[in-house]
């Protein structure tokens, strides 16, 4: 990602505000309503039956494909202290424990996941402030001296090329991928039309600091052709500031993040998957088998079923290294996310021009331009991955899927709307 230089900062930017632009679209159709547990309700409402339902499993696999990636990323931060552990015994174990987390109670998911944030948070403020101090003294460190003139001097927007630049955007938006968890938990609010304004809004704030002000950082620090590709740039920060134990913390606290991402994942993965045997034929095996709450009040089956296919990421680490099964997990899962993305987005504009719209609502601005600029910028994303050697399989696959799955969606569904009884 460095490579890309100080352009970084401005591929994040860039990101952060068509992903903002994603969700003042969502938090709009929210907002009108609040009841709606997952933008896939708007998609079949404005879209029909054919794209809910695409949209419904395309998601649902891809937080597979995402909680595959930050499973793998554990195993790597784990093998900072134990380099000999294999990646795929680590990666069982933390499954394993998350699940049974999961299966307990809702509760203490939410209790764990709280503070599991908060460590991130105060990881990452304490960061920002750390490179500050170091720049403000100017202080001495093995690659020089920490100053602005690191990220200023000699400034190119593309000093790697323009290849390089352009194949940083998805890697970038696989760091965004999961942002709109945000809006999905508004409806169990107790005001959720007022946390909706709030909750959107601060994510722009959100992007400065954990995105922006970090980079900006790290590479005020670090001269950006200093940063190494194996080891945290955030680890590499308190060594170079000479904390080496507080650079062996900070390892935890990457590491509590990625497995926050994960159990949270773990979490929507398993209530997805529930809903989904919700909207399923009475008569279904998966209405029969998955549309079930547990004694301790979660969806077990849909939990477990989600953490089996899960288990396909420390299979794959048996002929791979970490780094590798992460590049072609994150390639896929960006795929899937996108073609979810785009679907979330077109609904807003049949929303628009229905009914249902809500003058007074919460309005995404300039509708008519940032949306179409959105889905454009998602989709060029999408098409840029089969220019990308390693990404070339996973864009393939998500390609596939959309062309198989999508079509027997549009089949089954045309079928149903032929013979009514099938609907029941």
């Amino acid at each position: 990602m460095f490579a890309t230089g100080l352009s970084v900062i401005f591929i994040y930017a860039i990101m952060g505000l068509f992903f903002f632009f994603l969700l003042r679209a969502l938090g709009e159709m929210f907002y009108f309503n609040s009841n709606s547990h997952t933008f896939v309700s708007f998609i079949t409402r404005y879209l029909g039956d054919t794209a809910g339902r695409f949209a419904g499993w395309t998601y649902w696999i891809g937080i597979l494909f995402a909680c595959m990636a930050e499973l793998t990323a554990v195993s790597t931060y784990v093998q900072y202290w134990l380099p000999g552990l294999p990646a795929w015994l680590i990666e069982v174990a933390v499954l394993g424990l998350l699940t049974l987390l999961n299966l307990t109670a809702a509760r203490l998911f939410g209790e764990t996941e709280f503070w599991l944030a908060m460590i991130k948070i105060i990881a990452i403020i304490s960061l920002v402030v750390t490179g500050i101090i170091m720049v403000a003294a100017n202080a001495k460190t093995p690659v020089g001296h920490a100053s602005l003139s690191n990220f200023t001097g000699s400034f190119s927007l593309l000093p790697k090329g323009k290849y390089a630049f352009f194949t940083a955007f998805p890697i970038v938006f696989f760091s965004f991928a999961g942002i709109e968890f945000v809006t999905i938990t508004i409806g169990e609010a107790k005001n959720p039309k007022k946390v909706i304004k709030k909750a959107v809004n601060e994510t722009l704030l959100r992007i400065l600091l954990f995105y922006i002000a970090t980079l900006a950082v790290i590479m005020c620090v670090i001269p950006w052709g200093k940063i190494t590709s194996g080891t945290s740039p955030f680890v590499q920060v308190f060594k170079i500031a000479g904390f080496n134990a507080v650079a062996s913390v900070f390892n935890f606290v990457v590491l509590t993040a990625a497995a926050s991402s994960l159990n949270s994942g773990i979490f929507s993965a398993g209530r997805h998957f529930f809903q989904l045997a919700e909207e399923a034929p009475k008569d279904s095996f998966l209405k029969k088998h998955f549309a079930k709450i547990s004694a301790n009040g979660v969806p077990a089956a849909g939990i477990v079923i989600s953490v089996a296919l899960m288990l396909i990421a420390p299979i794959m680490s048996f002929s791979s290294t970490a780094i590798e099964v992460f590049g072609t997990v994150a390639g896929a899962t960006s795929d899937m996310y996108i073609l979810v993305y785009v679907l979330a987005l077109l609904p807003h504009r049949k929303y628009r021009e229905s009914s249902d719209f809500m003058a007074a609502g919460f309005k995404m601005p300039f509708y008519k331009l940032s949306s179409p600029l959105t889905i454009a910028f998602f989709l060029v994303i999408f098409f840029s991955l089969f220019f990308i050697p390693a990404d070339v399989f996973g864009a393939s696959l998500a390609a596939s899927w959309a062309l198989l799955f999508g079509g027997w969606c549009w089949l089954t569904e045309k079928h149903k709307s032929a013979n009514p009884r099938l609907s029941n």
